[in-house]
């Protein structure tokens, strides 16, 4: 299958960093793939990730997990998009955890900088600044705590319950971006 739709999920592998922070994405991307996924994960080495298909109403998609940590995230995604011949600009939507969106929300933006987000630096050095993203807030870190440290530490029982309820709301706004029915920011929560 040839996919219209590369969605991306943000995140570190392994089980160190299962349910830190910093692998929002992960974590929302596997909230979709129940809705949306035709199968189960399988790893594609030549795209150093690991992928799902599925389709979102009419449109093939493939789910993503980059396994290369997060700061080298835009190598996988360049390796997908330039071998299926996709337009970024059309075709891939990046979920990925946000420090300057409220814990319990997300923001759908069609483009747009990197901000402080490494995944993110390295998505725009390969593929540019023109791609759909759907920002999941964190909140910021409490002021006496590094940035690194925090977004690679667990999530707190509290913070797990707005993530789940996030995650919930996503199939529907996944749903309404395919179909194009998303105002450029978009609330949940």
């Amino acid at each position: 299958m040839k996919p219209s739709l590369i969605i991306v999920g943000l995140g570190n592998p392994g089980k160190a960093y299962e349910h830190t922070r910093h692998n929002l994405g992960f974590l929302a991307i596997d909230a979709l793939i129940e809705t949306f996924g035709e199968g189960g994960w399988e790893d594609r080495k030549k795209f150093e990730s690991i992928v799902c298909e599925g389709r979102v109403v009419t449109v093939p998609v493939l789910f993503v997990k980059p396994q290369t940590f997060m700061n080298n995230s835009g190598e996988a995604l360049q390796k997908i998009v330039d071998f299926y011949k996709l337009n970024a600009a059309e075709q891939v939507l990046v979920l990925f955890d946000d420090i300057d969106i409220p814990l319990g929300t997300f923001r759908i933006k069609q483009k747009g900088g990197p901000g402080t987000h490494n995944g993110m630096k390295s998505i725009v050095d390969h593929l540019g600044e023109d791609f759909a993203r759907l920002k999941i807030g964190l909140g910021a870190p409490p002021k006496e705590q590094d940035l690194a440290t925090w977004i690679l530490s667990g999530l707190t029982a509290e913070e797990k319950k707005e993530v789940t309820k996030v995650c919930t709301e996503l199939p529907a706004a996944l749903k309404n971006f395919v179909l194009g029915e998303t105002q450029n920011q978009k609330e949940g929560g």
